[in-house]
């Protein structure tokens, strides 16, 4: 099918049809960045050979298996980033959790800073050891995945890094009844462009078994949000 507009119009006057190829990549950057939200951020800290520890935003991040748990994150665009040269030569890294009070300074360390530079400074953040890999957790953040490089898969302009989470550290502050509870983490949810998000409203949503709904009408079935 035919693309319907040559390139993102100010309003739509009918759906939109687009073949990716049809646009510029910084078009489709922001339609797809605006499309697939809210993003978990990824705020992955390193330690290059030379003992540089960085630590960097990314949002193209989500978790891939539980079973032992794996992790994957991308680092996309033409700049091969000191995040995916960090952890490709010392096959560690962790994944800090990012909260709303520390937001500001996450996005301080999205500079393009050189790589003799280190963002922990720069954003005056904590070195806090880590328990199985040797790059620092970001001392402010509530919780910590310690990551061991497994597999970077291409796609696209997207470097592709699977890690398996080999420990994990969590601040007793976002812990209440056996679990995580996600007001508590208060997670930063990345939008596209400059825009960024709250949690915002949490509700329950129980999901059915094929022996709940079998040969029930569907209107009564279905499970409401709670």
């Amino acid at each position: 099918m035919a693309s319907s507009h040559p390139g993102p119009p100010d309003e739509l006057d009918e759906p939109l049809e687009l073949d990716p190829e049809d646009w510029a990549p910084r078009e489709v950057y922001f339609l797809m960045t605006g499309l697939v939200i809210p993003r978990p951020i990824a705020w992955v800290s390193t330690t290059s050979p030379d003992g540089i520890d960085n630590v960097a935003p990314h949002s193209y991040f989500n978790l891939m298996a539980h079973d032992p748990p794996h992790i994957v994150f991308s680092s996309s665009g033409p700049r091969v980033k000191d995040t995916f040269r960090n952890i490709t030569a010392t096959r560690e890294f962790v994944v800090n959790l990012v909260s709303q009070d520390v937001v500001e300074a996450m996005n301080l360390t999205a500079t393009n800073f050189p790589p003799e530079e280190s963002e922990f400074d720069w954003a005056r953040l904590t070195r806090m050891p880590s328990a199985r890999v040797a790059p620092p957790r970001v001392g402010e953040s509530r919780a910590h995945l310690e990551c061991q490089l497994v597999d970077v898969v291409e796609a696209g302009n997207g470097r592709i890094i699977i890690g398996r989470v080999v420990h994990v550290h969590i601040e007793p502050r976002v812990w209440r009844d056996g679990r995580v509870q996600p007001e508590l983490l208060d997670p930063v949810c990345r939008l596209a462009g400059t825009g960024y998000a709250t949690l915002g409203e949490v509700f329950k949503l129980p999901r059915p078994t094929w022996a709940d709904v079998q040969g029930r009408d569907p209107a009564v079935v279905m499970p409401r949000r709670q």
